[in-house]
């Protein structure tokens, strides 16, 4: 695969860190392109992939606070907020009063929207299998455990990398 970036940059040798750390990101980068693809598809059937990952995410904490699960998400509260407000008014996720402090209000899945998490679930791991069809067992296995682990570590990088590109640790620029 041509890399245009190492192209306008000069050549890094072969095997060095950074040229797998290039391999890496350009392997990201095709993802987040594919990413973008499905995103535009859920769009069309009626999810757009930010409700979705905060559906899924409020799904898997529990009841939360709207500042708790945008920081789940890398996000910033009014953009959450925002969000949130489109799943409330789809009835797939309900406001209720914080037990801890009955001022404050707690977000909740409700049926539906658990219900829809488990559809969406399902149709992607049966997606995800078919596509792993011609692996062995041992090869999948391996990239899964490898996978989750790269996974792992880049989720707690994220913030870091974020604050080293002045972007902080949400979305549009927070500090």
């Amino acid at each position: 695969m041509v890399d245009p970036v190492s192209d306008a940059v000069g050549s890094i040798e072969a095997g060095s860190d950074l040229e797998l750390a290039g391999r890496v990101g350009n392997a990201m980068a095709r993802l987040n392109k594919m990413h973008a693809c499905v995103a535009a598809q859920m769009g069309k059937a009626g999810m757009d992939k930010a409700a979705f990952i905060l559906l899924a995410n409020l799904a898997h904490l529990g009841p939360s606070r709207s500042s708790a699960l945008a920081e789940a998400v890398f996000s910033d509260p009014s953009t959450v907020s925002r969000q949130v407000a489109g799943l409330v008014k789809d009835g797939l996720v309900e406001r209720r009063a914080d037990p801890e402090d009955g001022r404050a209000s707690v977000l909740v899945a409700t049926d539906a929207g658990r219900k829809l998490l488990r559809e969406r679930l399902r149709m992607r791991n049966e997606a995800i299998a078919r596509m792993f069809g011609a692996w062995s067992e041992p090869d999948w296995l391996t990239f899964t455990d490898l996978f989750e682990r790269f996974v792992e570590t880049y989720e707690h990088a994220l913030p870091s990398f974020l604050a080293e590109s002045g972007q902080g640790p949400r979305s549009e620029g927070e500090k």
